[in-house]
């Protein structure tokens, strides 16, 4: 796992345990936050089409949702 994956992929274990507002609380807690945040998503997202992005999105969504 590259540390690009490896950031993502924590990230949405947050996320999924906390939410958006307290994983964005926890991070700043934690003093992370450092390098280009805009350069690192444009290298990161460079190869993904809109409709492979919205595809993800939907995914996102539909982990979610109550069962």
């Amino acid at each position: 796992m590259i540390p690009t994956e490896l950031k993502q992929k924590g990230y949405q274990v947050l996320v999924k345990e906390l939410g958006q507002v307290d994983t964005i609380r926890f991070l700043q807690e934690m003093g992370w936050g450092n390098g280009d945040y805009t350069k690192e998503r444009q290298d990161t997202l460079k190869n993904t089409t809109r409709a492979e992005f919205w595809c993800e999105i939907e995914e996102m969504r539909k982990e979610q949702k109550p069962t």
